[in-house]
Order: C-alpha cells, then structure tokens, then sequence
C-alpha cells in the first residue's frame, strides 16, 4: 500500500514486488529492515535499493512479458528477480563474483528460472544475447 500511496499503480509491477521476498536477498542482520523503504547494505560495499526505487524503475521500463531484459549490475538479485516476474527472459550482469555466486544461489531456492547471469563488465552490455527491448 505504501507503494500504491507514493505513486506505483502499474500492477504487473506491484504483484512483482509482492511476489519477491526481500528479506531473501539482504543479510541476515539486516532482515527485520528488509521491508523498511530503505537501501541496505550488502557485501563488496554494495547496496539493495529501497523498494520504491525498484518499483519505481521497474515501472518506468513499461514491461511486458514478452521483452527481453539487460541488467547492469546484478548486486544481490533483487532487482533481477522483480524483473524475472514480469518479462520474459532478464539477463544480468555482474562484475564481482560473490554477488554473482549469492545471487545465482537465491534464483534457484527461490525457483526463479528466466534469469540468465554473467560475470562480466557491464559496460561492454552482453552483445552474444542482444538486442534486448
């Protein structure tokens, strides 16, 4: 509801955030915060945004479930996981391979099956698999 009241009205996109269990996907110590609207911190002095910001730039892509997703940045999978609800396929990128390592261990107990993940330089995007909408 929170999200509904800060301007969030696409759905698909609230259903996904529903769908994906944040306290998944931050440490342990920060698990009674998981749905404060907060960023949190995770390893490699990364971060989890606050769930309006991933509902907010999940919205603003207007996604369909036939699209095709690059992710720059996969982090703890939060956000790939939010994608992977409504798109067809997404495919992420990571450069640090714990991130890639703990967020590819969460797809799979989460059963998250439309996730495609690279260790990599997201700046050079993943040519083999584009174009992506």
């Amino acid at each position: 509801m929170e999200l509904r009241r800060s301007g969030i009205s696409d759905q698909a996109v609230l259903n996904a955030i529903e769908a994906t269990p944040r306290e998944s996907f931050v440490p342990e110590s920060f698990r009674a915060k998981a749905y404060d609207n907060v960023a949190l911190p995770i390893i490699r002095g990364q971060s989890i945004s606050q769930p309006y910001i991933v509902a907010f730039m999940t919205q603003e892509l207007q996604l369909s479930n036939r699209m095709k997703v690059l992710e720059i940045g996969t982090g703890s999978g939060y956000q790939a996981a939010v994608l992977a609800h409504i798109a067809k396929r997404v495919f992420t990128v990571e450069r640090y391979r714990s991130l890639l390592k703990t967020a590819r261990e969460r797809f799979e107990t989460l059963r998250i099956h439309n996730i495609t993940t690279l260790l990599g330089d997201g700046q050079k995007g993943w040519p083999e698999q584009a174009p992506f909408e």
